[in-house]
């Protein structure tokens, strides 16, 4: 689900030492899958609960909301076709102290695990099943994202939907999936990367991972508008998050659409791209020489991304009033100019601390007034859990605060699984058990809520249920002390 972003003194080592921990995690999931495939009690977490009679936590309304990320792919193995398994591990999320879950429904291929006619079914997706990459067929036939409403409104969770959005299709080892490999005719929805030997289309690009779509093509956009209304028709429904809605990096989007809406933003013609962007520049290592046109251009792609998030959460609140509307971002903003995205509030000036990339009118595309949440991403190393700057966890919610103003609610954390989070690294066991706890403090008390990603990283490493859960007690426990 989310983006792994790094600052550019730690992008290369962050990169390195993903990789690594996939290779542990890999170990660490071929044992608990095959707990997962035991008896009943095989499930049971190898621990017990420090305070089993204390009251269910997340029920009191002065609390602030705990927010858990459920990735389709990563859980689809035990969720795919078991509801057990689905309300085994929501019934830990709601005992260790977690008030939301939010439940990917689009995965990166495009394909849906809701309720719809407008998009095909997700069949099957790629997950690390006994140390090896493998597909993981779905033949159950219930309603997948019902399941988990029914579940968690049992246990007393709000469930929000999460949405992989400006994205058609996904490239693993096991080929491509989604509408972009499957219809050729959508071709044309598909981005169009400048790269250093020119402008290709993304589908025309041999490596794996995601692939985006255009935002600033009307087809698309109305084909996501399409599906989000089917998303809102969920009644019970209490939250959709929007994952993903961005451009692809800043070597997207170059088509001559793009161009010709970019012209009419301008209200001239220019040359195009040599004008507004070359391939040779990239986020965070910007050169002194930049295009003429270079931040009229990154203007251009943030007010692309807020009209489509203006209609988005029209569309969504005319089908159902009621539902909760946000957006998950990544809390480096200093960098986010690269995709596209301006989450700050409207009110804030961007150009006064960044003035390198952002002009007068990148502050007119803030879209951080259309949420109703919005989830960080304070996706900081095991090290790094306190500080006011960007790349702790502490810095990223706190910062974010700020620059919301109060336009939406604010729920930052960590990842627990990526950035040395993920055991056997340059981090002990002993650090990251204690940084899960600690993120749980730097996060609330620095903005309006918790979030955590992912719920499989809990899994991997069970002690970080009982870890995280002591950093939610924590919290509670002073708040009762201060009412």
């Amino acid at each position: 689900m989310k983006e792994y972003k790094s600052s550019p003194n730690q992008l290369q080592i962050m990169k390195r030492i993903y990789f690594l921990h996939l290779t542990i995690m890999t170990i660490f999931l071929v044992v608990f899958v095959f707990s997962a495939c035991g008896t009943k009690e095989d499930s049971t977490p190898p621990w017990e609960w420090e305070d089993p009679e204390k009251p269910d936590p997340g029920t009191d309304d002065d609390s602030k909301p705990r927010f858990i990320w459920i990735d389709a792919s990563a859980n689809f193995p035990d969720f795919a076709d078991n509801k057990d398994n689905i309300r085994r591990d929501l019934t830990l999320a709601k005992e260790a102290g977690f008030t939301h879950i939010v439940v990917d429904v689009r995965p990166p291929t495009g394909d849906v695990l809701f309720s719809t006619t407008k998009a095909d079914q997700v069949e099957w997706l790629g997950a690390w099943v006994n140390g090896v990459y493998t597909k993981v067929t779905r033949t159950a036939t219930w309603d997948y994202l019902q399941a988990f409403i029914d579940i968690g409104h049992e246990l007393g969770l709000k469930v929000f939907a999460g949405v992989n959005t400006m994205v058609g299709g996904h490239k693993t080892s096991l080929g491509g999936s989604g509408i972009l490999f499957r219809d050729a005719s959508k071709k044309a929805w598909a981005t169009q990367l400048l790269t250093t030997s020119g402008i290709q289309n993304a589908m025309d690009v041999g490596r794996e991972g995601t692939r985006f779509f255009n935002p600033a093509n009307m087809e698309v956009q109305n084909f996501l508008l399409g599906l989000l209304e089917d998303l809102a028709a969920y009644s019970n429904l209490d939250g959709i998050i929007l994952d993903r809605a961005r451009f692809d990096e800043l070597d997207s989007d170059f088509s001559d659409e793009s161009r010709i809406r970019f012209e009419s933003y301008l209200g001239k013609s220019v040359s195009f791209p040599e004008d507004v962007m070359r391939g040779d520049i990239k986020t965070a290592y910007l050169p002194a020489d930049l295009p003429p046109y270079f931040k009229q251009w990154l203007e251009f792609r943030v007010k692309v991304i807020h009209d489509f998030m203006e209609k988005a959460r029209t569309r969504v609140k005319a089908k159902n009033p009621d539902i909760s509307f946000g957006v998950y971002v990544g809390g480096w903003y200093s960098q986010y100019y690269g995709v596209g995205v301006n989450w700050a509030s409207p009110k804030y000036n961007t150009s006064t601390d960044y003035p390198q990339w952002a002009g007068a009118n990148y502050q007119k595309y803030g879209f951080a007034d259309l949420m109703d949440v919005i989830l960080i991403g304070a996706y900081a190393a095991p090290n790094a859990i306190y500080g006011t700057s960007e790349w702790t966890v502490q810095g990223f919610c706190s910062r974010a605060k700020n620059l919301i103003k109060g336009e939406a609610l604010v729920v930052g954390g960590p990842d627990v699984g990526n950035y040395g989070w993920g055991g056997g690294g340059d981090y002990s066991d002993p650090i990251i058990y204690s940084a899960v706890t600690n993120s749980v403090d730097a996060a609330i008390n620095s903005c309006d809520g918790y979030f955590l990603f992912d719920m499989i990283h809990l899994k991997l490493m069970p002690q970080k249920w009982q870890r995280v859960k002591q950093g939610i007690d924590n919290y509670l426990k002073t708040t009762a002390k201060n009412q």
